[in-house]
């Protein structure tokens, strides 16, 4: 028997099922040698979650039949059919704000107002105004049409599908309607309520709602103001949807105490208990890589893995390395430990018979570079002595190899500054640092008249060797002005560095 695509064969199960309990007619098919398909050995649950898809799709007026009542579902769906699915799926009708002229669409089509509401979108295309309504779409196609129409990520996506996704292959309506299904459970709500609440680590917890938040109540202060908890515990940043999940979260809050009975309450409401988890997180080792800055290493391969690679804001922008894991934290065979987010987060440096010192996350520091390794710097106007013996601790962190011998290291070298528009400007390093070492500082800027700006660097912008710095306190450059660029800090040098503002 020949080796067929989990695509295939699920879809072969989907028609047998609907053949026996779908309230539509549905393929026949036998097994033989001329037929390998039908007499493979295939998981009958996939049938049966096309069933209840189509089912649930039918509930809430997305889909109905052809006119002899059937479904159709191993179909390759069209672009008219999908159109007006996404629509529904999503209530979209109206929400493109202005008409799209198609020309090869009939103004009296069925499809008609759905092509022209999800060309408007941008949800799909129509180049040179053709719409191509009787067109296939293909499993990357609607991949794509969903994830723009949801607003989410291509690989949470791309996961929901997973027992049907074939590139290359058209979709069917059965595909669509099972993706379309789980989309819709993942509509962000304003009004999603907590249904369980887990302590994954010292400083982490996975909160599922019944429903994705929206984008308004993911927002730290709000959601600082929404998530209270007993016992001194608190928010420490935004909670972060994980990829390929439809409303779990990762939610960092300060140091839990082991054992200790919590209690959350979200907007008011007594949403759920849960008990500390003391685990810290396993970090590899400190090393120092400026003369006021040093990292906590730490490893997938060890099983730890940044939040950044697992949630679904991050997915995009994190290309190979991004990942998604089940609700154990588990993927190919492995179950990680989860970073979340550094944000206010401090540990404690001591020199060899010295006095301790805090030292405080710097920010997206703490996986850039394909690199897990948050960095952390000592109190304004403090370095590291060269040749002085400094051991790192932390009451969120269990560090393999947490000491390290300081040494003399040459400030960065500015190589060049540009203006990008009125409010920032572009410097260029004479090397690549190959990791986040502008975090955190600035530069000044002095004009003809001796008036000065401060510049302080846009976290996460830097590509290569140039980063973007953005001016404070609504400061603006001037018009045809030349300026002076200098590092602030003894962080960079720099050798009569100008800048001239068109």
């Amino acid at each position: 028997m020949k080796k067929i695509s989990n695509k295939m064969a699920a879809l072969i199960v989907a028609a047998t099922v609907g053949a026996t309990s779908l309230p539509f007619a549905a393929m026949n098919v036998q097994a033989n040698d001329a037929n390998p398909l039908a007499a493979a050995a295939v998981n009958p649950a996939i049938g049966q979650d096309i069933k209840a898809a189509i089912d649930e799709l039918i509930r809430l007026g997305v889909v109905d039949g052809y006119e002899d009542q059937s479904i159709r579902e191993n179909n390759p769906i069209t672009r008219a059919e999908l159109a007006k699915m996404i629509a529904l799926t999503f209530g979209l009708n109206g929400k493109a704000g202005s008409s799209v002229a198609l020309s090869d669409v009939d103004p009296n089509a069925w499809y008609s107002p759905y092509a022209a509401e999800i060309v408007g979108l941008g949800i799909m295309q129509a180049d040179n105004g053709r719409f191509a309504p009787q067109a296939t779409v293909t499993d990357e196609e609607l991949v794509q049409f969903v994830a723009k129409a949801l607003k989410r990520d291509v690989n949470s996506v791309i996961h929901w599908l997973k027992d049907y996704y074939s590139a290359g292959q058209n979709a069917s309506r059965g595909e669509a309607a099972y993706l379309l299904q789980t989309a819709h459970k993942a509509i962000p709500s304003d009004n999603a309520k907590i249904t369980s609440v887990k302590s994954l680590n010292a400083i982490t917890l996975i909160v599922t709602f019944d429903a994705p938040l929206t984008s308004a109540n993911e927002l730290f202060d709000k959601a600082k103001a929404d998530f209270s908890f007993s016992e001194g515990l608190t928010l420490t940043n935004m909670p972060r949807l994980k990829t390929g999940s439809t409303a779990t979260y990762i939610v960092p809050t300060s140091v839990q105490k082991a054992g200790t009975a919590y209690s959350l309450t979200y907007k008011g409401e007594r949403a759920a208990a849960f008990e500390g988890d003391g685990t810290k997180l396993d970090m590899t080792q400190a090393s120092q890589v400026t003369d006021d800055t040093f990292e906590l290493e730490s490893l997938k391969t060890a099983g730890v893995v940044d939040y950044g690679y697992i949630i679904s804001a991050y997915s995009a922008g994190r290309g190979a390395n991004a990942f998604v894991t089940d609700d154990n934290n588990g993927a190919d065979g492995s179950t990680y430990q989860v970073i979340s987010s550094m944000q206010a987060r401090q540990v404690t440096i001591t020199p060899e018979g010295g006095q301790p010192i805090v030292a405080k996350y710097v920010p997206f520091t703490q996986s850039t570079d394909g690199k897990q390794e948050p960095k952390f710097r000592l109190p304004e106007g403090q370095t590291l002595t060269p040749g002085v013996a400094y051991t790192v601790t932390s009451d969120w962190a269990d560090i393999a190899n947490p000491t390290f011998t300081a040494r003399s290291f040459a400030p960065l070298q500015l190589a060049g500054a540009e203006a990008v528009n009125e409010t920032s400007i572009n410097v260029a390093l004479a090397k690549d640092p190959g990791d986040e070492l502008f975090s955190g500082r600035s530069v000044e800027l002095t004009g003809p008249n001796g008036d000065k700006l401060i510049a302080t660097y846009k976290y996460s912008s830097r590509k290569g060797a140039a980063g973007v710095f953005d001016i404070q306190q609504n400061g603006k450059l001037t018009p045809g002005a030349t300026y002076a660029v200098t590092p602030v800090g003894a962080w960079a040098t720099a050798t009569a560095i100008t800048m001239s503002v068109k």
